[in-house]
């Protein structure tokens, strides 16, 4: 009978992280005002990157890629 709760404890646990990852994933990508939106890279868009990146030679530029891992 005390398989119940931990069967709901562990559906719970299971929901939140599933909530946690779809808002870290798809619902926080937000720029302060002011600044540019956020892009995601991928093989469709390096090019405009690229391009935005050459474009700005007379100024300051770094690039920084953080892997979660």
């Amino acid at each position: 009978m005390r398989r119940k709760p931990v069967i709901y404890g562990l559906v719970a646990v299971v929901g939140a992280i599933v909530v946690f990852v779809v808002y870290y994933l798809y619902l926080g990508s937000t720029a302060p005002a002011g600044q540019q939106p956020l892009v995601r890279l991928d093989n469709a868009n390096i090019e405009s990157l690229k391009k935005s990146f050459n474009d700005s030679a007379d100024s300051v530029r770094v690039m920084v890629m953080l892997s979660p891992t």
